[in-house]
């Protein structure tokens, strides 16, 4: 686990074996979440590079025979 500083303006710098890891570059937007008793980053993906992301996924529902 990978310990940073709050500077006294609040801002705290990505350690870079995990901008790398995620591929954030500079100037990228990360949604910054509360959950619980934690503060979550997650990098802001451009739709164009999502696409195909669920390929594979099964998504077949089983229905009732009545609803067929």
């Amino acid at each position: 686990m990978t310990v940073v500083k709050v500077s006294p303006k609040y801002q705290v710098v990505i350690p870079q074996k995990i901008r790398e890891a995620l591929g954030i570059k500079p100037g990228q937007k990360v949604q910054a979440l509360q959950y619980l008793d934690r503060i979550e980053f997650i990098p802001v993906r451009r739709l164009k590079r999502m696409r195909g992301f669920l390929h594979g996924l099964d998504t077949t529902i089983e229905r009732e025979e009545d609803r067929v």
